[in-house]
Protein backbone atom coordinates (compact mmCIF):
# COMPACT_ATOMS: atom_id res chain seq x y z
CA UNK A 1 0.00 0.00 0.00
CA UNK A 2 1.53 3.40 -0.88
CA UNK A 3 2.36 5.82 1.77
CA UNK A 4 -0.30 7.99 2.82
CA UNK A 5 1.05 11.62 3.95
CA UNK A 6 0.45 15.51 3.55
CA UNK A 7 2.15 16.27 0.31
CA UNK A 8 2.99 19.75 2.41
CA UNK A 9 3.66 18.93 5.95
CA UNK A 10 1.12 19.95 8.88
CA UNK A 11 1.59 21.97 11.86
CA UNK A 12 -0.10 21.17 14.76
CA UNK A 13 -1.33 22.00 18.78
CA UNK A 14 -1.74 19.16 21.27
CA UNK A 15 -4.13 19.93 24.23
CA UNK A 16 -4.27 17.67 27.02
CA UNK A 17 -1.17 16.08 25.65
CA UNK A 18 -0.67 13.58 28.32
CA UNK A 19 2.36 12.12 26.92
CA UNK A 20 1.57 12.16 23.23
CA UNK A 21 0.69 8.73 22.50
CA UNK A 22 -2.07 10.32 19.92
CA UNK A 23 0.84 11.66 17.97
CA UNK A 24 2.47 8.41 17.76
CA UNK A 25 2.10 8.55 13.79
CA UNK A 26 1.60 11.82 13.01
CA UNK A 27 5.35 12.42 11.67
CA UNK A 28 5.11 9.97 8.95
CA UNK A 29 1.62 11.34 8.11
CA UNK A 30 3.27 14.64 7.12
CA UNK A 31 2.21 16.22 10.49
CA UNK A 32 4.58 18.41 12.81
CA UNK A 33 3.32 18.72 16.76
CA UNK A 34 4.58 22.46 16.76
CA UNK A 35 3.65 23.08 20.90
CA UNK A 36 1.55 21.12 23.23
CA UNK A 37 0.14 21.98 26.66
CA UNK A 38 -0.19 19.98 29.51
CA UNK A 39 -0.89 20.21 33.06
CA UNK A 40 1.50 17.19 35.12
CA UNK A 41 4.85 17.74 35.22
CA UNK A 42 6.26 13.79 35.10
CA UNK A 43 3.94 13.94 31.92
CA UNK A 44 5.17 17.00 30.02
CA UNK A 45 9.21 15.20 30.51
CA UNK A 46 7.81 11.74 28.86
CA UNK A 47 6.44 13.79 26.04
CA UNK A 48 9.61 15.93 25.66
CA UNK A 49 11.48 12.48 26.09
CA UNK A 50 9.30 11.29 22.48
CA UNK A 51 9.50 14.60 21.12
CA UNK A 52 11.82 17.05 22.14
CA UNK A 53 11.53 19.23 19.16
CA UNK A 54 8.09 20.02 20.12
CA UNK A 55 7.72 23.28 22.44
CA UNK A 56 5.92 21.74 25.65
CA UNK A 57 4.09 24.56 28.10
CA UNK A 58 3.24 23.37 31.08
CA UNK A 59 0.67 24.46 33.26
CA UNK A 60 -3.25 24.51 33.69
CA UNK A 61 -5.02 26.19 30.86
CA UNK A 62 -7.48 27.62 32.85
CA UNK A 63 -5.14 30.00 33.83
CA UNK A 64 -5.34 33.01 31.42
CA UNK A 65 -1.31 33.19 31.36
CA UNK A 66 -0.84 29.64 30.14
CA UNK A 67 -3.89 29.89 27.76
CA UNK A 68 -2.23 32.98 26.07
CA UNK A 69 1.09 31.74 25.53
CA UNK A 70 -0.46 28.30 24.21
CA UNK A 71 -2.24 30.36 21.64
CA UNK A 72 0.77 32.40 21.29
CA UNK A 73 2.95 29.47 20.39
CA UNK A 74 0.66 28.44 18.05
CA UNK A 75 0.19 31.12 16.15
CA UNK A 76 4.18 31.52 16.08
CA UNK A 77 4.08 28.26 14.19
CA UNK A 78 1.26 28.69 12.27
CA UNK A 79 -0.17 25.55 13.44
CA UNK A 80 -3.05 24.83 11.00
CA UNK A 81 -4.28 21.38 12.94
CA UNK A 82 -5.15 21.31 16.46
CA UNK A 83 -5.82 18.05 18.89
CA UNK A 84 -7.39 18.06 22.46
CA UNK A 85 -8.64 15.21 24.31
CA UNK A 86 -9.99 17.11 27.21
CA UNK A 87 -11.19 15.40 30.23
CA UNK A 88 -15.15 16.07 30.66
CA UNK A 89 -15.35 16.42 34.31
CA UNK A 90 -15.81 20.07 35.99
CA UNK A 91 -13.74 22.36 37.96
CA UNK A 92 -14.42 22.05 41.61
CA UNK A 93 -17.51 24.03 42.60
CA UNK A 94 -16.43 25.20 45.49
CA UNK A 95 -17.39 28.85 46.11
CA UNK A 96 -20.02 30.50 43.71
CA UNK A 97 -18.68 28.47 40.64
CA UNK A 98 -21.59 27.30 39.02
CA UNK A 99 -21.04 23.63 37.92
CA UNK A 100 -22.80 24.00 34.53
CA UNK A 101 -20.73 27.12 34.11
CA UNK A 102 -18.75 25.95 30.98
CA UNK A 103 -15.47 27.32 32.01
CA UNK A 104 -15.78 24.55 34.60
CA UNK A 105 -15.17 22.02 32.01
CA UNK A 106 -11.95 21.49 30.35
CA UNK A 107 -13.74 21.20 26.61
CA UNK A 108 -14.50 25.06 27.17
CA UNK A 109 -10.47 26.00 26.72
CA UNK A 110 -10.32 23.63 23.59
CA UNK A 111 -13.07 25.22 21.80
CA UNK A 112 -11.89 28.98 22.79
CA UNK A 113 -8.63 28.12 21.39
CA UNK A 114 -10.03 26.81 18.14
CA UNK A 115 -12.17 29.76 18.10
CA UNK A 116 -8.94 32.01 18.62
CA UNK A 117 -6.61 30.11 15.96
CA UNK A 118 -8.89 29.17 13.03
CA UNK A 119 -6.93 25.76 12.33
CA UNK A 120 -7.68 23.66 9.37
CA UNK A 121 -8.43 20.54 10.81
CA UNK A 122 -8.92 19.68 14.56
CA UNK A 123 -9.73 16.62 16.44
CA UNK A 124 -11.65 16.67 19.69
CA UNK A 125 -11.63 13.42 21.79
CA UNK A 126 -13.46 11.97 24.69
CA UNK A 127 -15.25 9.56 26.41
CA UNK A 128 -18.68 8.23 24.94
CA UNK A 129 -20.26 9.77 28.15
CA UNK A 130 -19.97 13.43 27.24
CA UNK A 131 -22.56 13.36 25.20
CA UNK A 132 -25.21 13.03 27.90
CA UNK A 133 -22.74 15.92 29.97
CA UNK A 134 -24.52 18.95 30.42
CA UNK A 135 -23.29 22.59 30.54
CA UNK A 136 -25.19 26.16 31.08
CA UNK A 137 -25.18 28.12 27.76
CA UNK A 138 -26.44 31.40 27.87
CA UNK A 139 -28.80 30.62 30.52
CA UNK A 140 -29.86 27.43 29.58
CA UNK A 141 -28.37 23.88 29.85
CA UNK A 142 -27.37 22.01 26.95
CA UNK A 143 -25.30 18.73 25.94
CA UNK A 144 -21.56 19.42 25.19
CA UNK A 145 -21.78 18.08 21.63
CA UNK A 146 -24.76 20.48 21.32
CA UNK A 147 -22.82 23.16 22.99
CA UNK A 148 -19.63 22.47 20.47
CA UNK A 149 -21.87 22.76 17.93
CA UNK A 150 -23.43 26.17 18.56
CA UNK A 151 -19.61 27.78 19.55
CA UNK A 152 -18.05 26.18 16.12
CA UNK A 153 -20.59 25.43 13.68
CA UNK A 154 -20.58 28.59 11.93
CA UNK A 155 -16.77 27.96 10.64
CA UNK A 156 -16.55 24.19 10.69
CA UNK A 157 -17.80 21.36 8.93
CA UNK A 158 -18.79 18.49 11.09
CA UNK A 159 -18.05 14.52 10.80
CA UNK A 160 -21.92 12.65 11.28
CA UNK A 161 -20.03 9.62 12.95
CA UNK A 162 -18.48 10.57 16.32
CA UNK A 163 -19.09 7.15 18.44
CA UNK A 164 -15.90 4.41 17.37
CA UNK A 165 -14.47 1.78 18.36
CA UNK A 166 -10.79 1.15 18.34
CA UNK A 167 -11.44 -2.52 17.24
CA UNK A 168 -13.34 -1.55 14.26
CA UNK A 169 -10.09 -0.13 12.53
CA UNK A 170 -7.32 -2.62 13.42
CA UNK A 171 -6.77 -2.00 17.23
CA UNK A 172 -6.83 -5.75 19.11
CA UNK A 173 -9.02 -3.38 21.89
CA UNK A 174 -12.58 -2.74 22.26
CA UNK A 175 -12.63 0.75 23.59
CA UNK A 176 -15.29 3.04 22.61
CA UNK A 177 -15.20 6.95 22.35
CA UNK A 178 -16.46 10.22 21.27
CA UNK A 179 -14.65 11.91 18.74
CA UNK A 180 -15.27 15.41 16.63
CA UNK A 181 -13.37 15.31 13.09
CA UNK A 182 -13.64 19.20 12.04
CA UNK A 183 -12.63 20.70 9.01
CA UNK A 184 -12.87 24.50 8.16
CA UNK A 185 -15.74 24.97 5.66
CA UNK A 186 -13.78 26.93 3.45
CA UNK A 187 -11.42 23.71 2.69
CA UNK A 188 -14.98 22.05 1.27
CA UNK A 189 -14.08 18.62 2.43
CA UNK A 190 -16.60 16.16 4.54
CA UNK A 191 -14.21 14.62 7.55
CA UNK A 192 -15.35 11.06 8.57
CA UNK A 193 -13.89 7.70 9.76
CA UNK A 194 -13.04 5.50 7.20
CA UNK A 195 -15.19 2.01 6.45
CA UNK A 196 -14.53 -0.85 9.62
CA UNK A 197 -12.05 -3.20 9.28
CA UNK A 198 -14.07 -6.45 7.78
CA UNK A 199 -12.06 -8.32 10.49
CA UNK A 200 -11.33 -7.86 14.17
CA UNK A 201 -8.19 -8.90 15.98
CA UNK A 202 -8.12 -11.08 18.33
CA UNK A 203 -5.91 -11.56 21.73
CA UNK A 204 -5.34 -14.97 20.33
CA UNK A 205 -4.10 -13.17 17.23
CA UNK A 206 -2.08 -10.18 18.62
CA UNK A 207 -0.10 -11.97 21.74
CA UNK A 208 -0.64 -15.71 21.11
CA UNK A 209 2.70 -16.33 20.21
CA UNK A 210 4.68 -14.67 23.57
CA UNK A 211 5.68 -16.60 26.12
CA UNK A 212 4.08 -17.63 29.21
CA UNK A 213 4.67 -15.68 32.48
CA UNK A 214 4.06 -16.74 36.19
CA UNK A 215 3.08 -13.83 38.13
CA UNK A 216 5.86 -12.36 40.41
CA UNK A 217 4.71 -12.99 43.70
CA UNK A 218 4.98 -10.31 46.52
CA UNK A 219 4.84 -12.79 49.11
CA UNK A 220 8.41 -14.35 49.22
CA UNK A 221 7.37 -17.09 51.63
CA UNK A 222 4.90 -18.50 48.81
CA UNK A 223 7.21 -17.98 45.22
CA UNK A 224 8.03 -21.75 45.03
CA UNK A 225 4.59 -22.44 43.78
CA UNK A 226 6.20 -21.07 40.59
CA UNK A 227 9.56 -22.56 40.27
CA UNK A 228 9.81 -21.98 36.92
CA UNK A 229 9.36 -18.41 37.21
CA UNK A 230 12.78 -17.13 36.71
CA UNK A 231 13.22 -19.30 33.72
CA UNK A 232 9.95 -17.80 32.05
CA UNK A 233 10.70 -14.38 32.59
CA UNK A 234 13.90 -14.89 31.30
CA UNK A 235 12.39 -16.44 27.84
CA UNK A 236 9.93 -13.30 28.52
CA UNK A 237 13.00 -10.35 28.42
CA UNK A 238 14.62 -11.97 25.37
CA UNK A 239 11.15 -11.06 23.29
CA UNK A 240 11.10 -7.33 25.10
CA UNK A 241 12.64 -5.63 28.15
CA UNK A 242 8.93 -4.89 29.23
CA UNK A 243 7.74 -8.51 28.69
CA UNK A 244 7.61 -9.27 32.26
CA UNK A 245 4.97 -9.60 35.04
CA UNK A 246 3.61 -7.91 37.81
CA UNK A 247 3.56 -7.95 40.92
CA UNK A 248 0.65 -9.86 42.77
CA UNK A 249 -0.33 -11.54 45.83
CA UNK A 250 -0.73 -15.06 46.34
CA UNK A 251 -4.05 -14.90 47.53
CA UNK A 252 -5.30 -12.88 44.50
CA UNK A 253 -2.84 -15.42 41.83
CA UNK A 254 -4.22 -18.68 43.69
CA UNK A 255 -8.15 -17.49 42.65
CA UNK A 256 -7.25 -16.98 38.97
CA UNK A 257 -4.99 -20.21 38.79
CA UNK A 258 -8.63 -22.14 38.87
CA UNK A 259 -10.28 -19.35 36.80
CA UNK A 260 -10.85 -20.60 33.17
CA UNK A 261 -10.13 -17.90 29.81
CA UNK A 262 -12.97 -15.20 29.74
CA UNK A 263 -14.34 -16.28 33.50
CA UNK A 264 -14.05 -14.76 36.28
CA UNK A 265 -13.55 -16.40 39.77
CA UNK A 266 -16.76 -14.58 41.26
CA UNK A 267 -17.82 -17.91 39.43
CA UNK A 268 -16.10 -20.34 40.87
CA UNK A 269 -17.30 -22.78 43.89
CA UNK A 270 -13.66 -22.85 46.10
CA UNK A 271 -10.82 -20.59 44.51
CA UNK A 272 -13.49 -17.14 45.06
CA UNK A 273 -12.33 -13.76 45.95
CA UNK A 274 -12.76 -13.89 49.91
CA UNK A 275 -11.68 -12.03 53.02
CA UNK A 276 -11.40 -13.68 56.38
CA UNK A 277 -12.49 -16.96 54.99
CA UNK A 278 -15.92 -15.06 53.60
CA UNK A 279 -16.93 -14.85 49.71
CA UNK A 280 -17.16 -11.05 48.88
CA UNK A 281 -19.30 -9.02 46.41
CA UNK A 282 -18.09 -7.35 43.46
CA UNK A 283 -18.48 -6.42 39.82
CA UNK A 284 -18.87 -9.70 37.80
CA UNK A 285 -16.31 -8.32 35.56
CA UNK A 286 -13.57 -8.38 38.26
CA UNK A 287 -11.31 -10.59 39.12
CA UNK A 288 -11.55 -11.73 35.20
CA UNK A 289 -9.66 -12.92 32.34
CA UNK A 290 -9.50 -11.99 29.13
CA UNK A 291 -11.39 -14.07 26.28
CA UNK A 292 -8.85 -15.19 23.79
CA UNK A 293 -11.23 -15.66 20.59
CA UNK A 294 -12.12 -11.78 21.45
CA UNK A 295 -10.03 -8.37 21.02
CA UNK A 296 -8.67 -6.83 24.55
CA UNK A 297 -11.58 -4.88 26.96
CA UNK A 298 -10.75 -1.47 27.44
CA UNK A 299 -7.13 -1.20 28.51
CA UNK A 300 -7.27 1.35 32.04
CA UNK A 301 -5.09 3.05 34.21
CA UNK A 302 -4.88 0.55 36.75
CA UNK A 303 -4.29 -2.25 34.48
CA UNK A 304 -1.96 -4.03 36.45
CA UNK A 305 -4.62 -5.08 38.97
CA UNK A 306 -6.16 -8.38 38.75
CA UNK A 307 -9.15 -6.86 40.97
CA UNK A 308 -9.57 -4.27 38.37
CA UNK A 309 -11.97 -4.64 35.50
CA UNK A 310 -11.04 -7.22 33.17
CA UNK A 311 -7.32 -6.70 33.59
CA UNK A 312 -6.35 -10.64 33.66
CA UNK A 313 -4.34 -12.46 31.24
CA UNK A 314 -6.89 -15.39 29.67
CA UNK A 315 -4.21 -18.12 30.17
CA UNK A 316 -3.82 -21.16 28.67
CA UNK A 317 -4.78 -24.93 30.09
CA UNK A 318 -2.21 -26.74 32.27
CA UNK A 319 -4.28 -29.20 33.23
CA UNK A 320 -8.22 -29.67 32.77
CA UNK A 321 -10.80 -31.48 35.35
CA UNK A 322 -14.13 -31.32 36.38
CA UNK A 323 -13.05 -30.81 39.97
CA UNK A 324 -11.79 -26.88 40.41
CA UNK A 325 -9.33 -27.83 42.66
CA UNK A 326 -7.06 -29.74 40.07
CA UNK A 327 -8.32 -27.38 37.29
CA UNK A 328 -5.11 -25.11 36.39
CA UNK A 329 -4.19 -22.51 33.54
CA UNK A 330 -1.18 -20.47 33.27
CA UNK A 331 -0.63 -16.77 32.99
CA UNK A 332 -2.38 -15.89 36.44
CA UNK A 333 -1.26 -12.02 36.06
CA UNK A 334 -1.86 -9.00 34.83
CA UNK A 335 -0.81 -8.11 31.35
CA UNK A 336 2.91 -7.43 30.70
CA UNK A 337 3.34 -3.74 29.66
CA UNK A 338 4.65 -5.17 26.36
CA UNK A 339 0.91 -6.62 26.14
CA UNK A 340 -0.48 -3.42 26.50
CA UNK A 341 1.74 -2.00 23.89
CA UNK A 342 0.56 -4.14 21.54
CA UNK A 343 -3.18 -4.20 22.50
CA UNK A 344 -3.26 -0.21 22.12
CA UNK A 345 -1.48 -0.15 18.95
CA UNK A 346 1.99 1.48 20.05
CA UNK A 347 5.13 0.54 18.49
CA UNK A 348 6.80 -2.35 20.28
CA UNK A 349 9.91 -0.49 20.63
CA UNK A 350 8.00 2.71 21.62
CA UNK A 351 10.91 4.68 23.70
CA UNK A 352 9.52 4.36 27.47
CA UNK A 353 12.61 6.39 29.47
CA UNK A 354 13.90 4.52 32.01
CA UNK A 355 13.08 6.93 34.89
CA UNK A 356 9.28 5.61 34.44
CA UNK A 357 7.75 3.13 36.55
CA UNK A 358 5.46 0.60 35.85
CA UNK A 359 2.81 2.26 37.64
CA UNK A 360 2.72 5.65 35.48
CA UNK A 361 3.30 3.54 32.23
CA UNK A 362 0.24 2.02 32.78
CA UNK A 363 -1.48 5.14 33.63
CA UNK A 364 -0.70 6.92 30.67
CA UNK A 365 -1.38 4.00 28.27
CA UNK A 366 -4.79 3.37 30.21
CA UNK A 367 -5.86 7.44 29.71
CA UNK A 368 -3.93 7.57 25.58
CA UNK A 369 -6.36 7.16 23.22
CA UNK A 370 -4.61 4.09 20.60
CA UNK A 371 -2.90 6.21 18.36
CA UNK A 372 -3.72 3.30 15.15
CA UNK A 373 -7.09 5.03 15.40
CA UNK A 374 -5.46 8.57 15.23
CA UNK A 375 -3.69 7.17 12.22
CA UNK A 376 -6.57 5.60 10.05
CA UNK A 377 -8.77 8.87 10.18
CA UNK A 378 -6.14 11.39 9.46
CA UNK A 379 -5.71 8.94 6.88
CA UNK A 380 -9.15 9.32 5.20
CA UNK A 381 -8.87 13.04 5.50
CA UNK A 382 -5.79 13.27 3.01
CA UNK A 383 -7.29 10.97 0.45
CA UNK A 384 -10.64 12.53 1.29
CA UNK A 385 -8.99 16.21 1.04
CA UNK A 386 -6.47 14.95 -1.66
CA UNK A 387 -3.80 16.49 0.25
CA UNK A 388 -1.57 14.17 -0.45
CA UNK A 389 -1.49 15.49 -4.57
Amino acid sequence: MAEIKFKNRVGALSLFANVGIAETYFKELGIDVVAANELIEERCRFYSHLYPEVHMIQGDIREEAVFARVIQEAKKAKAEMLIATPPCQGMSCAGRKDPKDPRNFLVYYAVEAIKALKPRFVVIENVTMQQHTQILYHGEYIFIPEYIEKELGEFYQFNTQRIVNTMDYGVPQSRQRYIYLLVLKSEKVQWEFPEKNEHIITLREAIGDLPSLDPHLRDENEQWRFPDYEKKRAEGLKVSKWHYPPVHSWKQVEWMVHTPSAKSAFKNEVFYPMTKGRRVKGAPRTYMRMDWDKPATTIMQNSGVISAFSTVHPGRLINDSEVEKERVYSDARSLSIYELLILSSLPKDWNIPEWADDVFIRKVIGEGIPPLLMKRALEALIVGGRYDR
